[in-house]
């Protein structure tokens, strides 16, 4: 199973990379997504996928016994989650404004600071 998710982990970084070296500002956007994508895949696999039990101690017991999920990197992922939708959703409506200023999506035409 981590040999899976260490290939789509490769591929997603590796589409990332060259959707970000582009000249269209959509593409960037979309390289941004694929690279979240990869370090939330690199997150999860470092804390190991298991089946196990939730991280939840008994009421008789001092220690957590048994295999269980480790929450932290759930955790993790989940507030990457949330800042990664944040950030698309400013890139998106930065993308927006820039393509009604400039008129196109080539990053080589808004090299000027001026306002149109």
């Amino acid at each position: 199973m981590e040999l899976v998710i260490a290939l789509i982990v490769g591929i997603l970084a590796t589409c990332a990379f060259y959707l970000l070296l582009r000249r269209s500002l959509v593409k960037v956007i979309l390289g941004l997504v694929f690279l979240g994508n990869a370090v939330n895949l690199t997150i999860f696999s470092v804390a190991r996928v298991t089946k196990g039990t939730a991280a939840f101690i008994a009421h008789d017991a001092d220690t957590l016994g048994g295999s269980y999920a480790d929450p932290l990197p759930q955790a993790l992922i989940l507030t990457a989650i949330v800042i990664g939708f944040g950030t698309q959703a400013f890139a998106i409506a930065l993308f927006r404004k820039a393509f009604q200023k400039v008129g196109d999506d080539d990053l080589d035409k808004m090299n000027s600071t001026d306002i149109m």
